[in-house]
């Protein structure tokens, strides 16, 4: 092989990395953009799941004070009850 035959070889192995590097360069392009989006999701659901923590939490503290009220609510009841027996009775 002569001299010009090994530098037109050299020009085109050289041109080839050099088109695998581009393509290379732009597929890791498209998967940082990916993975960017990927990670925002992943962000926006850390936030919906700490929503939904904190809505859960609000929720069982709500539900606690109503089951409190109905005890108090309950216990009226049963001195009402109790008030009209005794009041049934002293009348007979």
């Amino acid at each position: 092989m002569d001299t010009q035959s090994r530098l037109e070889s050299l020009e085109l192995i050289v041109q080839q990395i050099g088109e695998a590097v581009l393509a290379t360069t732009e597929t890791v392009e498209r998967l940082s953009e990916r993975i960017d989006g990927l990670a925002n999701q992943v962000q926006q659901q850390g936030y919906q799941i700490f929503a939904l923590g904190d809505a859960v939490q609000t929720m069982t503290e709500v539900h606690t004070e109503s089951l409190q009220r109905l005890d108090r609510v309950a216990d009226a009841l049963e001195r009402l009850m109790q008030a009209i027996e005794d009041s049934e009775g002293n009348g007979r």
